[in-house]
């Protein structure tokens, strides 16, 4: 649908281009005296002009206005996981650090690989794996409700999103370190496949 329109606007752009191009040249090259070469040619060709750059305005504010509403989509779905990603922090939280602020767990795309290379080297303790496993738990609903949301940005997003849900579903119904350690990597994998397709 968004291609649709976007062709729509392109095809009166070319339209009026390719006419203000054309009249352009009959001006100055044809030779000529009267109504039609003095008047008519120069209004017509200042008819395509404002014609050219007023579809290309639109055009342009078509895909500002595209580019806006996908952006708030993508950051709606990564707020989503703010609790996830926030119990994960505080997980491999050094001692007398302090927690990773809430705005930058939710927007910079760099803290799931930094998790990901962290639980390589931290054993995640028993307390914040039950509020880890809690937290899949509540979300769970949340996360299969926002897959049409996914859908809206692409059939990638929604595919990583898809595989997202799955993983927080087996870490709620995990029964070991192992398949919790697994199911949390594989989790990381998800989100960090979902960012790289950015919006």
């Amino acid at each position: 649908m968004i291609r649709t329109d976007r062709r729509l606007l392109v095809a009166p752009m070319a339209i009026f281009g390719v006419g203000g191009v054309v009249l352009l040249l009959v001006f100055l090259l044809y030779d000529g005296s009267g109504p039609v070469h003095e008047n008519l040619l120069p209004e017509l060709i200042g008819f395509c002009i404002e014609g050219f750059f007023l579809v290309g305005l639109l055009t342009l504010i078509q895909e500002s206005r595209e580019r806006v509403r996908r952006q708030e989509l993508w950051q709606s779905l990564r707020g989503s996981l703010r609790g996830i990603l926030s119990n994960l922090d505080i997980a491999m939280l050094p001692p007398n650090a302090e927690p990773t602020p809430t705005a930058r767990l939710e927007r910079d795309t760099s803290m799931v690989p930094r998790f990901m290379r962290e639980m390589q080297s931290v054993q995640i303790e028993l307390p914040s794996m039950l509020a880890l496993k809690r937290e899949s738990i509540e979300a769970l609903s949340l996360m299969r409700d926002l897959v049409p949301v996914a859908a809206q940005l692409s059939a990638g997003h929604m595919r990583w999103w898809i595989a997202i849900v799955d993983s927080m579903r087996q870490i709620s119904t995990t029964r070991s370190r192992e398949e919790f350690e697994q199911h949390t990597y594989r989790l990381l994998e998800n989100i960090q496949e979902f960012d790289r397709l950015g919006y």
